[in-house]
């Protein structure tokens, strides 16, 4: 018998994308929160791309033909989101805003999943002395608050001047050092459990190498969870970020826009009734993590069975879960 008869006609490429293929898996409550979570991240992406277009001025400017801006002006026609004490343009500063916040999303993100992923698969697979040295470090930098080691590579990395790079690679390196260890045990975790799978074992006893082994039969079923935490990791990249502008290590604003560093500035604001120099940027921090973080733990809700089948409960049975992806290709 063909194998056709158990598989059926395969999906177009689009129906397997991550999110369109979680959509279409998603029911009631959870798909709603799966579409809220993606329109608020898409949102956030396309202002990122046409900040050039969108933005009326620019980040650091603060005049134009008619003169220089008022300070602290309340929304008008000609500031739609007002002015900052500096004089800037507080629609503008938001909007390019989101362009630093994926910068560091996407640096930080790459260096972390890169040395956690590696890491993790090293140091499940081969176990002994270089899985104890891992686990011990991996342990230790737990022990650091997030904040306090930015705020020290900050210090370190910027020698006090708050540059658009310093800023980014300060912030990126400290959630780097960070997060690496979550990807590490996750990892780690599931390397181990799938080195006892029949088709990992199979592959080892007809010599296999162990390149072929980590590569081939355990990295792509290692990494299932890894979607929630980038999005996760990409919201506390976010924070972070904003933390460092609001505690002063931030960006300057002559450098780049940044959320944080907007807030800092709107705290003696607020005690005047001035809101819109604080209440925009903290909007934009606010809606962007919740957009990230209902994306990723709806998609790890969907990439779980057991809990797929509760959130069923009255509709249709859900699927049984699927062997791993490699089983029975050694």
């Amino acid at each position: 018998m063909s194998s056709t008869a158990f598989t059926g006609p395969k999906e177009s490429l689009f129906l397997r994308l991550p999110v369109v293929s979680h959509l279409r898996k998603s029911v009631g409550l959870q798909r709603g929160m799966l579409i809220a979570g993606v329109a608020l991240s898409a949102t956030f992406l396309l202002a990122t791309v046409l900040a050039p277009i969108l933005a009326p001025y620019g980040y650091s400017q603060l005049s134009d033909a008619s003169g220089a801006f008022p300070t602290q002006q309340a929304p008008s026609a000609k500031h739609l989101f007002g002015t900052t004490v500096g004089g800037y343009d507080v629609l503008s500063r938001v909007l390019w805003g989101s362009q630093t916040a994926v910068t560091v999303i996407i640096v930080s993100v790459a260096m972390s999943l890169f040395l956690g992923v590696a890491l993790g698969l090293l140091s499940g697979y081969f176990g002994g002395w270089l899985d104890r040295i891992l686990v011990v470090i991996a342990d230790a930098i737990y022990a650091f608050p997030t904040l306090l080691l930015a705020i020290v590579i900050s210090i370190a990395i910027s020698r006090g001047q708050s540059s658009f790079w310093g800023g980014i690679l300060s912030c990126a390196f400290s959630i780097t050092v960070v997060f690496v260890p979550q990807y590490f045990r996750v990892i780690r975790a599931e390397t181990i459990r799938l080195k006892a799978e029949p088709f990992v074992e199979s592959a080892m006893v007809l010599g296999a190498s162990s390149l072929r082994i980590i590569g081939r039969h355990i990295f792509k079923n290692a990494t299932r969870t890894l979607p929630l935490m980038f999005t996760l990791n990409a919201s506390e990249a976010i924070l972070t970020l904003a933390g460092l502008g609001f505690l002063g290590f931030g960006i300057e604003p002559t450098s780049a826009a940044e959320w944080g560093f907007d807030l800092n500035k709107a705290l003696s604001d607020a005690s005047s009734g001035i809101w819109w120099t604080g209440v925009f940027p903290g909007m934009a921090i606010v809606l962007t993590v919740l957009g990230l973080t209902l994306v990723g733990e709806s998609i790890n809700d969907l990439n779980d069975p057991r809990i797929r089948g509760r959130k069923r409960a009255g509709g249709a049975p859900a699927a049984a879960p699927s062997a791993p992806s490699e089983a029975g290709t050694v």
